[in-house]
């Protein structure tokens, strides 16, 4: 389930950053008072009134844009609409209205979307200014008179924000239809994947890094089985997105595996596992997916004995937390193995969804303990009472123990290995609380 995007756009020095470091509860937007200090998109998931969403502080105009700071104006307020649910429009109250102001502004109106309307720096207590009468002229109603500063004004401001949230934001996996969000560094092959699996050109593919801006949804269905890939704009570190556009392409690909059942990680296989990949396998890891990890280009690799074998070592080294992905060998160009990801894209869903009985969970977690007896600390042995699973993408497991400071991360690990032998769980990531029983007797 993807989560709402707000996004805060203005021009620079209006108080952007201040208001965003507000919502999200901590400094991650450098704030200074010369414009353009915000060079790069920052982002964050933030929380109000129980509605997660995922926050966008635009950067501003880069100090050398000095004919152009218009157009710069309208690249990024152009992009922030289009990746927007909702948008926070900023303006400083002790300014005015600007030429500018008055420019975006249409823009948005265009839109369609939702656009609240901010009055920033208003830092006193009391009665605001006449002055703010005359953003009314900007045709966005009501203005909200804030402070990032003291935070004045911040609750009601998102009170409005929330508003214009969908009472349960879409599901794109409501039906049998299987997500699946394509990631990976930029010309790692992806578009090129995409057009493969459909024997079609629906993607713009290119040698040039970042050719997919957006993230692309795609039906396809084969047999009895529906299918909807998302090519997502490839995720490069921060200091190397240098425009606009980019920037806001990394959102997407996040908004992409947040609503996808199945992420395909795709490698390229000239470069190896790098530490970007790390980190956006990382993310798919963190946030509960199903995952696979493909090799793209397995074309262009001189061939050894054992060159398959070594390079999946070297993968799963790599991404040591993931060693329940599955990792295949394909070529975009060519097709080879391009087939095989069907089934296994299947089977990693199912295996995201799989639901293990209580009888039979518990089982195998006594077994376990019978085979290697549970950790003891200062005399006190850990008990482990009874587990049930409690949910599943991923699968989520309760466990009832007499001290929870006694159940050791290696014996969770223990544990979650003989599950996996058990019942598989290929290809997803497993969660465990641990949850202290008042209940039993504590000896």
């Amino acid at each position: 389930m993807g989560k709402p995007v707000v996004a805060i756009v203005g021009r620079p020095n209006v108080g952007k950053s201040t208001l965003f470091n507000k919502i999200v509860g901590k400094r991650i937007a450098i704030v200074d008072d010369a414009p353009g200090v915000t060079r790069d998109r920052l982002y964050s998931d933030a929380v109000w009134s129980g509605r997660d969403f995922r926050l966008i502080d635009t950067g501003g105009i880069e100090p050398d844009a000095k004919e152009e700071i218009l157009t710069q104006i309208k690249i990024q307020a152009q992009v922030a609409i289009e990746a927007a649910d909702v948008i926070i429009f900023v303006t400083d109250i002790r300014e005015g209205i600007t030429a500018s102001d008055m420019d975006v502004a249409q823009m948005m109106k265009k839109s369609g979307k939702p656009i609240i309307l901010v009055c920033s720096k208003w830092d006193t207590p009391g009665e605001p200014p006449h002055e703010v009468y005359d953003f009314y002229s900007l045709g966005l109603g009501d203005p909200h008179i804030v402070s990032g500063i003291h935070g004045m004004g911040v609750g009601d401001l998102l009170d409005s924000v929330i508003k214009h949230f969908p009472e349960d934001f879409p599901d794109d996996n409501e039906d049998d239809t299987i997500s699946v969000a394509i990631v990976g560094k930029p010309n790692a092959g992806k578009s090129s994947l995409v057009n493969c699996i459909l024997g079609q050109q629906r993607v713009i593919v290119s040698d040039v890094a970042g050719t997919t801006r957006d993230a692309i949804d795609t039906y396809y269905t084969r047999g009895d089985d529906k299918f909807l890939f998302i090519d997502t704009a490839g995720m490069r570190k921060r200091g190397k997105i240098d425009n606009a556009i980019e920037r806001y392409s990394v959102i997407r690909a996040l908004a992409a595996v947040d609503r996808a059942n199945v992420v395909i990680v795709l490698i390229d296989a000239n470069e190896g596992v790098s530490e970007q990949d790390t980190k956006i396998a990382g993310y798919a890891h963190e946030n509960g997916k199903a995952c696979i990890i493909a090799v793209n280009k397995w074309d262009l690799i001189d061939k050894e004995t054992k060159t398959m074998d070594n390079y999946r070592l070297s993968v799963q080294q790599n991404l040591s937390y993931m060693m329940y992905a599955p990792v295949m060998f394909i070529s975009a160009k060519t097709g080879s193995r391009v087939h095989r990801l069907f089934e296994m894209i299947k089977h990693v869903a199912d295996q995201n969804s799989m639901r293990v009985s209580t009888g039979m969970l518990n089982d195998v977690i006594n077994d376990a303990i019978a085979r290697v007896q549970p950790p003891s600390d200062k005399g006190r042995r850990l008990k482990i009472y009874y587990a049930t699973q409690a949910s599943t993408r991923p699968p989520t497991f309760v466990i009832f123990v007499n001290e929870k400071k006694l159940m050791h991360f290696s014996y969770t690990r223990y544990l979650e290995n003989r599950l996996r032998e058990t019942f598989g769980f290929e290809g997803t990531p497993l969660r465990f609380i641990i949850r202290q029983n008042t209940n039993k007797e504590q000896t």
